[in-house]
């Protein structure tokens, strides 16, 4: 069963880095410092948008579930 959680761990690790990385930035960090924020100004977001932040904040849960599952079973297995 660790195993299982292990893998699972480091799938929604690799999930979330991917995910994170198709946000579209909004401004103000690192990346307008390096000459990044020459994006256009329109407001609100968009469809698309709006579902890769629930599958973002999905896989965020499921990451969150799969760290403390395998710290409940390795305190248990000790």
């Amino acid at each position: 069963m660790v195993i299982v959680f292990e893998v699972l761990l480091v799938l929604t690790s690799l999930l979330l880095i991917l995910l994170v990385l198709l946000h579209k930035g909004r401004g103000g960090g690192l990346s307008d410092m390096f000459g990044g924020g020459m994006s256009s100004g329109l407001g609100g977001s968009s469809v698309a948008e709006r579902n890769l932040d629930r599958i973002t904040i999905g896989a965020g849960v499921l990451w969150f579930v799969c760290v403390v599952g395998l710290g409940l079973l390795l305190r248990a297995g000790s």
